[in-house]
């Protein structure tokens, strides 16, 4: 419900309460598990389609890889950009995750 393309990854928050998704319209959606309702997003700025999310350990950020080679770290609350776009891979991300102290993606 609420979207128009793909979606090819999504990732539960620690708190199991949210499921963030990234999409072919290069965007990231935050949903509620109980509701189905988007509560955040889309968050935009990917110039390709976004191929990986994942929750940090605290909830607070997502991490979003994209076919466009880059990576960013958005805010879950207000889907402001807080890293990126970081750049310096060849091809598309495909895989994003958070250590499991949230310090490194």
């Amino acid at each position: 419900r609420g979207l128009e393309y793909s979606v090819n990854s999504v990732a539960f928050s620690p708190d199991g309460k949210r499921i963030a998704s990234g999409s072919d319209d290069n965007t990231v959606r935050i949903w509620d598990v109980q509701t189905g309702e988007i509560v955040a997003g889309p968050f935009t700025g990917h110039t390709k389609s976004v191929g990986s999310v994942a929750f940090s350990p605290d909830g607070t950020r997502v991490v979003s890889g994209s076919h466009d080679q880059t990576i960013r770290i958005w805010d879950a609350r207000t889907g402001e950009v807080v890293v990126g776009p970081l750049r310096g891979h060849t091809d598309g991300v495909w895989s994003v995750a958070y250590s499991p102290d949230g310090n490194l993606v």
